[in-house]
């Protein structure tokens, strides 16, 4: 950005300036940057659903495709208050850029329902799902459109979508959705991938800088699906968790939490942290300035910015989350030499892994899940080795430098499928 450009906060704005950004890299033209600053198409859908006390409440739902350039287009439905079409928007681009890093013939894409899915029953949940479904079943299809779980969805919800698709359809279409259970064409290790990969990645950033992972000090904000699953790899290799949040609260040991299992065990029980851990309870933003080697934003975007980012004290951050670190926090990070890996590239291992349960679908021959997570850690290093020459060659930041990639991929294909008609 120029230096008298205002400094984005919203997620859309963000998303704009960081593609703006790679296209002033690459020297793309006005028409190029115009096609990819855009969305290829947009649904916004107002629905109704029968409550369990017979009344009916009118929901918002939307879905956006960014980009089908490299393939048809892939990410997640979210069921969250925070949902807007600005949000939908930034996130499907930010989908886009993310297939592209790791090389998976997809565009990008995102979805999500404006509603706390905390606050309704299993049959209201289940309600909504399939009239969402059902209004947006003209945009779905496992060669055009293939959503997957994301905030405030899960394995469950992607069943009754499935059927939901295949009923309207009138035979059953598996690779319609992914991140669904096993028993319907789900994959093994789908639910741990994100998780996984942002380990993984960390991993490889280690490894290229001359690090050892033992003993490393380690901060994740966020303990849903992926946090959890982070901590406890972290964990076993030798690394110290010392603090971990939800939307309530911290715990921090600098010691190193050495119960990490009980506490996952604890929240996917409870449905929050134990509040008689030995650790010291904090304020649940207070995790983000704690001096640790690593930290893991995992929770939602736009949580490190201009506001907080100059009392961050941790030696790098990797994005767990889409989006956690705001444009207007980037370069204060930068200023303070703190390397920030990318979400575009740190937390691929859903779609690296959704990747493979289409696959799977499409072809009706299922994997084990040895050779799923070996298949998704050579894809997400790949990615990162990748990502890393081209910040040895160009210099400027990790993010710089995936969007240069992610960018570069998106316009080569443009350019070889050229502009119909």
């Amino acid at each position: 950005m120029a230096d008298h450009d205002p400094v984005p906060e919203s997620a859309i704005e963000c998303a704009l300036a960081q593609f703006h950004d790679a296209a002033e890299r690459l020297n793309l033209d006005s028409g190029m940057r115009e096609i990819l600053a855009n969305t290829k198409r947009e649904l916004s859908v107002s629905f109704p659903v029968k409550m369990d006390d017979g009344s009916l409440k009118v929901f918002h739902g939307y879905r956006v495709h960014h980009n089908e350039t490299r393939g048809p287009v892939k990410g997640g439905i979210r069921y969250s208050p925070a949902v807007d079409i600005d949000d939908v928007r930034a996130l499907a681009m930010w989908m886009t850029w993310k297939c592209a890093v790791a090389k998976l013939p997809f565009g990008g894409a995102k979805g999500g329902v404006t509603v706390d899915p905390k606050a309704l029953s299993e049959g209201e949940l289940e309600r909504l799902t399939r009239r969402f479904g059902s209004e947006i079943g003209m945009f779905i299809g496992p060669e055009r459109d293939i959503p997957a779980p994301d905030v405030g969805t899960n394995a469950k919800i992607m069943a009754w979508l499935m059927d939901t698709y295949s009923m309207n359809q009138g035979y059953s279409v598996p690779a319609s959705f992914t991140g669904k259970p096993i028993s319907i064409g789900g994959s093994a290790g789908r639910r741990e991938a994100t998780g996984r990969g942002v380990f993984f990645t960390t991993q490889e950033a280690y490894r290229h800088m001359g690090l050892s992972l033992e003993d490393a000090t380690v901060a994740v904000q966020g303990f849903g699906n992926v946090g959890s699953v982070t901590a406890k790899l972290f964990a076993a290799a030798g690394a110290k968790v010392v603090a971990v949040s939800d939307s309530g609260a911290a715990i921090y040991d600098p010691n190193g939490i050495d119960d990490i299992q009980y506490v996952i065990k604890h929240k996917q029980e409870e449905g929050r942290l134990p509040p008689e851990h030995a650790g010291d309870h904090l304020p649940k933003d207070d995790l983000l300035t704690l001096p640790v080697d690593i930290l893991i934003p995992a929770a939602l975007e736009s949580q490190i910015t201009s506001a907080n980012a100059n009392d961050v004290q941790a030696k790098m951050i990797v994005e767990g989350a889409n989006g956690p670190v705001t444009c207007s926090a980037d370069p204060i990070l930068e200023e303070k030499g703190i390397p920030v890996i990318p979400d575009i590239v740190a937390n691929t291992g859903g779609v690296i892994v959704s990747y493979f349960e289409w696959v799977q679908d499409m072809q009706a021959f299922f994997w084990r899940e040895e050779e799923i997570n070996d298949r998704l850690e050579r894809i997400i290093k790949e990615a990162f080795q990748e990502v890393a020459a081209v910040r040895e060659r160009d210099g400027g930041t990790y993010r710089d430098a995936a969007y240069t990639l992610a960018v570069g991929r998106v316009v080569e294909a443009t350019e070889d499928r050229g502009i119909f008609p």
